[in-house]
């Protein structure tokens, strides 16, 4: 049973050169039928290990070297808490229920973005403001 999903903006921060990058996560989390929490990630429709570990660690865009994220930003996405004071819509038609839905593209991930190719910061007079 899903007990929460999330999306989350996790960061990393590459030890050897100092460079910062960023990516987002679905994350689900979920109780198994023997009771136990588990954990399941998913990046660019892709299911991968978690990034804070050392398995799911991302290599560095410009040194190549495996670094574990931490969590930035965490969004949760609401779930049905059950049968009693959850509005929902009984579908009838389960094969006919609005079949364009299977048609659409499916949407991209935002793509990584990195801390220093980013945006630039600016002083307000307009000048670029060291880092």
């Amino acid at each position: 049973m899903v007990t929460e999903l999330a999306l989350e903006r996790v960061e990393f921060t590459c030890g050897h050169c100092w460079h910062q990058w960023s990516t987002g996560y679905e994350a689900q989390h979920y109780c198994d039928d023997d009771g136990r929490d588990r954990e399941y990630f998913v990046r660019g429709g892709t299911p991968v290990d978690s990034p804070y570990t050392p398995e799911g660690a991302l290599p560095c865009p410009e040194c190549e070297r495996p670094w574990v994220g931490h969590l930035l930003a965490r969004r949760l996405i609401p779930t049905p808490l059950g049968l009693h004071g959850t509005p929902r819509q009984p579908i009838a038609d389960v094969a006919g229920h609005r079949p364009d839905r299977h048609a659409r593209p499916r949407s991209t991930p935002r793509p990584t973005r990195s801390h220093r190719d980013g945006e630039r910061l600016m002083a307000p007079e307009g000048r670029r403001r060291e880092r």
